[in-house]
């Protein structure tokens, strides 16, 4: 059992926090961005987005300009059971994946509800949370076909700036998305994160400059955006299992 109330307002500051408690947590964007890394799943959790803590997981967060939260503290799996009954297995795989999810309009709008509601009122702190998690397991309604993400103007604005910083909010902005809801999009989609996506596009731009031009390999991992050559061998050798020169070697059909 937690031993604060189940929901809270929160704001987050830009001194880090980390650390890990003995039940699972839900932490819900309402204005500015907060940073987050959980077990390794790393997200910026905003409007329309979550970050999943399970139970135990060390995790870390942040927020340069400052982030105001409404974080759910899952009391245990008694409670769990007690409040949803046969639909607490499916709460339960929610909270036991570490990672950001995107929520639609109306569970933002339940968000909002409660992040205005009495925080000290524990029928509307229990009753609150069951509906939050109880949203979280619904299917949606149905709707319009949802498109796949733009991966042709991804490609286009990663080969453009293949040589400078890029950031996962860049192809968010693209999608008109969350940096949070993209990550869950690439995830369902793709099965890699935006970050491995973009990794991705620029090792295959710089197999074909390797291929068809005899550009200085260093000058090659430049226009990529790796600044040591070192490291961009290693990021080649992962890739495709052999050095920048052996690959510049093989055929171009191979």
């Amino acid at each position: 059992m937690t031993a604060g109330p189940i929901l809270s307002l929160r704001h987050y500051r830009d001194e880090l926090i980390a650390h890990s408690h003995d039940h699972p947590q839900l932490v819900f964007g309402l204005r500015g961005r907060l940073d987050f890394e959980v077990q390794g799943h790393g997200a910026q959790v905003d409007r329309q987005a979550l970050m999943v803590v399970p139970a135990g997981a060390h995790h870390a967060c942040g927020s340069a300009g400052g982030s105001h939260c409404l974080v759910l503290d899952v009391p245990g799996e008694q409670w769990l059971h007690a409040q949803l009954g046969e639909h607490a297995d499916a709460s339960r795989r929610l909270l036991e994946r570490p990672g950001a999810v995107g929520l639609d309009s109306r569970q933002q709008q339940l968000v909002d509800w409660l992040a205005a509601s009495p925080g000290d009122d524990p029928l509307i702190a229990r009753q609150g949370a069951t509906l939050l998690l109880a949203s979280l397991n619904a299917p949606l309604a149905p709707g319009p076909a949802a498109q796949r993400l733009p991966y042709p103007a991804f490609d286009a604005h990663i080969e453009q700036y293949a040589a400078y910083p890029l950031q996962v909010a860049d192809l968010a902005r693209l999608a008109g998305l969350s940096s949070a809801r993209l990550h869950a999009r690439f995830a369902a989609e793709c099965g890699q994160t935006p970050m491995d996506y973009i990794r991705q596009r620029r090792l295959l731009k710089a197999r074909q400059l390797l291929r068809d031009t005899r550009l200085p390999i260093g000058e090659v991992g430049a226009r990529v955006g790796y600044s040591s050559q070192s490291a961009f061998g290693a990021a080649v050798l992962r890739a495709f299992g052999c050095s920048p020169m052996a690959l510049r070697r093989e055929p171009g059909d191979n």
